[in-house]
């Protein structure tokens, strides 16, 4: 098993001159301090005017600073978004390469096509294309990483001539790659591609058992067939997060992190009216958070004492998942049991989210570390060697599979007219 942070940059109002210089610099600290205590991943996500909910608008720029900061952690894009709109894939490949070459070959590529339209519309993406434009975008990144020179792509949603792209990255053939996974459907699709599976549901880890079955089923069968030039079999899982000695500690000090999260999410994809610079989230969050079910112990609507609706079973079923991660030593020890019992790599920990104190997180990390890490850090290296040997003829097959350009560039000039 191994163990990520992952950063939204949330910062729900009121705000302060300096909140967000102060908020950017709390998390690359506790960056540095997951880098010495041994966990293996810090991700950054990217997203564009959800105010409150993520200020991570450059999480390139971010993950550099960590960089320079830390020596062993993973530096993980979780993830990049690829309609050409909004990163054009020459750029994201050069902020690649150049990231993995100053980090010592540490970077995790994550890419989706985005999803939220208050995002999208302000890029002007059609929403009904992204997943295309992903699909052309991440097979063009992946050719600009490793082609010399890069032979020249003209399709539907991009066109790029014949260049080199500089500079190239540590790792080869290039980053391993992860796809965000919402839903089975698309951690099938992360497998077939021969992708990480990004998962930000908030499964059980009796659910997650079912999905891990099924992506690993995909990567060892036909089905596998890389969008890159390397396979990355690996299924992640996202969770709330707070450690404590006490439960009801660790409940106070994380919780209404965890339920503001989920409101912001409900806010900005599914129910909120939105208007730029006025609405405050965490006003409504306040006001409205019983009526959703967000408190200290959520309960079903009053009703005839009939079964519950299959809608209200799953927001209960949700709300009760936000509090998987934020516990006791023992608590979160035994999550992490029956999520490696599942068969998850990864679980990474979303603890820079609400209102959650800055030291609180640090003591967290530090508990972490002490009293739960020794249970399964010593055998992790020998866990991925095992399951890079079993899938060793699988992955093997499924490179044979990618499809291969044959373009000859060697006649192909760029004249002086052409230059001035």
């Amino acid at each position: 098993m191994r163990f990520g942070l992952i950063y939204h940059h949330q910062l729900p109002r009121p705000w302060q001159q300096d909140s967000e210089e102060k908020l950017f610099n709390e998390s690359l600290e506790q960056i540095e301090l997951a880098d010495k205590l041994g966990l293996d991943y810090a991700w950054a996500t990217e997203h564009h005017f959800l105010e409150e909910y993520s200020h991570s608008g450059a999480p390139e720029v971010f993950l550099g600073a960590a960089a320079a900061r830390t020596r062993n952690i993973r530096l993980a894009h979780g993830i990049v978004q690829l309609p050409s709109a909004v990163n054009h894939p020459v750029r994201v490949a050069e902020r690649i390469a150049t990231l993995d070459l100053i980090s010592g070959g540490r970077v995790e590529f994550g890419s989706g096509a985005g999803s939220s339209q208050l995002e999208l519309a302000a890029f002007g993406v059609d929403r009904e294309s992204k997943k295309e434009q992903w699909a052309e975008n991440v097979k063009v990144i992946t050719r600009l990483l490793t082609e010399a020179p890069f032979t020249g792509h003209q399709g539907r949603f991009t066109d790029v001539p014949p260049r080199n792209l500089l500079p190239k990255p540590k790792q080869t053939p290039h980053p391993p790659m992860w796809l965000a996974c919402s839903a089975r459907t698309t951690i099938e699709d992360a497998a077939r591609n021969g992708m990480g599976a990004l998962s930000f549901s908030f499964v059980s880890p009796e659910e997650a058992k079912d999905w891990v079955d099924a992506y690993y089923g995909i990567i060892q069968s036909d089905e596998c067939r890389p969008i890159g030039f390397n396979v990355n079999p690996n299924f992640s899982v996202v969770v709330p997060f707070m450690c404590h000695q006490d439960e009801d500690t660790a409940l106070d000090r994380g919780l209404d992190g965890a339920h503001f999260f989920s409101y912001a999410l409900m806010h900005y994809y599914i129910s909120g009216d939105h208007k730029p610079g006025v609405t405050s989230v965490w006003e409504e969050f306040e006001k409205n958070r019983a009526s959703v079910g967000l408190v200290r112990e959520p309960a079903a609507p009053a009703g005839d004492g009939e079964e519950q609706p299959e809608d209200v079973r799953k927001m209960l079923e949700q709300i009760t998942s936000l509090r998987r991660g934020i516990g006791t030593p023992e608590q979160i020890a035994d999550m992490i049991r029956r999520y490696e019992a599942a068969g998850v790599d990864q679980i990474i920990f979303s603890v820079q989210i609400g209102k959650n104190k800055h030291e609180h997180i640090m003591e967290s990390l530090e508990l972490f570390a002490s009293e739960v890490l020794p249970e399964f850090a010593p055998h992790r290296d020998a866990v991925d060697e095992a399951k890079r040997d079993r899938l060793e003829p699988a992955v093997r097959a499924a490179l044979a599979r990618v499809e291969q350009t044959d373009a000859d560039v060697s006649d192909y000039i760029i004249a002086p007219e052409l230059r001035a």
